[in-house]
């Protein structure tokens, strides 16, 4: 009987590892539907002042998430107060608003356990708030006295500019910060792209700068806020216009950014000679802004050149292939209203940043020179529509996203259109935008590191004329 039990066993086995054998399938033979997406829809209205409200209801957990965002920024300080923005943000978050002293306002958030946090940028102001549902009408009032009357406490303003003015003293200690403004000031020279804060412009601001900076964006026609979480768009709208609703616009700021000068032709190395055993390699061009026609075509080519991680040639080859950098990439700042750049970094130990920057620029070359392959096109373009979807990972992103669309003006469909545009990428329209925006011969390269111990002179090995950074100078 056991031996028959056996026997049976032994035939079962056999036939159930066949029928599985023959159902197996490599995971690269899978076939799968087509992913199918479409773009959140977000609720949108606007009060009678002009304020521009959205919202993504989200009933599961009772918390609500607050962003405001206000035209203005770093981009329109005065030249003699520059970092003039930096220090409003930190007034603006630590000054006390309404009839709320610095400290009472601090008490009230940390009461409510309510997250604020003040930001600026090159073209906006961005106020976000995190609240308890239980919380949302003091916390929006606390939201609408810094909107209309902040306080700018003289003392807490006295505290932020020794902070700022610390940060100004200690940035030489970060080499990725040294050689990111230096590119900017190569290539944006006086414009305010290329200024950054010094202790004697940040002295310089006072009190009165910050009100009249406050005075000139902080107006409801300039002002959009996205809100998420557990609230319905009936309750927003009556409890921002109690809040809001009184607030008179009193002139409208001007918002057109100064003009870029002209890039130079002629690419340049910059050296900032620091003790330190890797150098950090920054290089750049100027780049395209949001509506430029080959935007699309242009976030391919990058994906291709740097901007894949290890499916780009650069890394490829100068990290998997050479050993000589853990990582390397590339990205197109995409500009808002303004150009912005096109930039390529790294880090080497100091023998080898000759032969690594040259190895950047050749890749770049031979994308110019070269069409891509099918499978790099392919590979590029799927990673970019399938990753589109992560874009819209939570409430909050999905509403701030459409905020910043409308407030900078993109197209009404650009979400919609994105991946199509992708898709339409041929490997004809990568090289000819990198024959276009690609300029291996007028690199502006930044080093940073030991500059005794480079390969060569870098002059003659990279055939660019060279000035020399003085770290001193702040």
């Amino acid at each position: 009987m056991r031996l028959f039990l056996q026997i049976i066993l032994l035939l079962f086995l056999t036939a159930c590892s066949g029928q599985l054998a023959t159902q197996q399938v490599r995971p690269d033979d899978l076939k799968f539907p087509e992913l199918q997406f479409e773009f959140p829809q977000v609720e949108h209205l606007t009060l009678d002042n002009g304020i521009e409200v959205y919202l993504r209801a989200d009933h599961d957990i009772p918390l609500i998430e607050m962003t405001c965002l206000v035209g203005g920024g770093s981009i329109y300080d005065p030249s003699e107060l520059t970092g003039l923005s930096d220090l409003f943000v930190e007034g603006l978050q630590s000054g006390g608003a309404g009839e709320r002293s610095a400290q009472e306002l601090e008490e009230a958030l940390d009461n409510m356990a309510t997250d604020l946090a003040v930001s600026s940028s090159s073209y906006a102001y961005t106020l976000d708030m995190s609240m308890r549902r239980q919380d949302i009408v003091q916390a929006v009032g606390i939201m609408a006295d810094l909107l209309r009357e902040p306080k700018f406490d003289p003392s807490r303003i006295e505290v932020a500019r020794q902070g700022l003015i610390e940060g100004v003293r200690r940035r030489n200690d970060d080499p990725g910060s040294i050689a990111g403004r230096t590119l900017a000031k190569a290539l944006y020279r006086d414009h305010p792209f290329g200024r950054v804060a010094k202790t004697d412009s940040l002295s310089k601001i006072q009190r009165e700068d910050l009100l009249r900076l406050h005075q000139t964006y902080f107006q409801p026609n300039n002002l959009s806020i996205a809100v998420s979480g557990d609230i319905s768009l009936d309750e927003l709208r009556v409890l921002l216009q109690q809040t809001l609703g009184g607030w008179i616009t009193t002139g409208a700021p001007d918002l057109k950014p100064p003009a870029l000068p002209e890039m130079a032709q002629k690419g340049g190395i910059s050296i900032a000679d620091k003790d330190i055993p890797q150098t950090t390699i920054m290089i750049g061009q100027p780049g395209i802004e949001k509506n430029n026609p080959d935007a699309m075509a242009l976030k391919v080519a990058n994906y291709i050149l740097g901007g894949g991680g290890f499916n780009s040639r650069m890394m490829r080859e100068i990290r998997s292939n050479r050993g000589l950098a853990y990582s390397v990439y590339s990205y197109f700042q995409i500009g808002r209203l303004l150009p912005e750049l096109f930039i390529a970094k790294c880090e080497t130990k100091c023998g080898s940043t000759l032969e690594v920057v040259s190895l950047m620029r050749g890749q770049m070359q031979e994308l110019i020179d070269m069409p891509v392959s099918d499978k790099e096109l392919q590979t590029a373009k799927e990673s970019l529509i399938n990753s589109f979807v992560f874009a819209f990972d939570n409430s909050h992103s999905i509403v701030t996203r459409q905020q910043r669309l409308d407030f900078y003006d993109y197209p009404v469909d650009y979400m919609q259109t994105y991946r199509q545009k992708i898709a339409a990428v041929t490997k004809e329209d990568v090289q000819r935008v990198a024959k276009q925006y690609l300029h291996p011969d007028q690199l502006q390269i930044v080093l940073v590191g030991r500059r005794n111990e480079f390969e060569q002179d870098p002059a003659s090995a990279l055939g660019m004329p060279v000035e020399n950074v003085d770290l001193g100078l702040e």
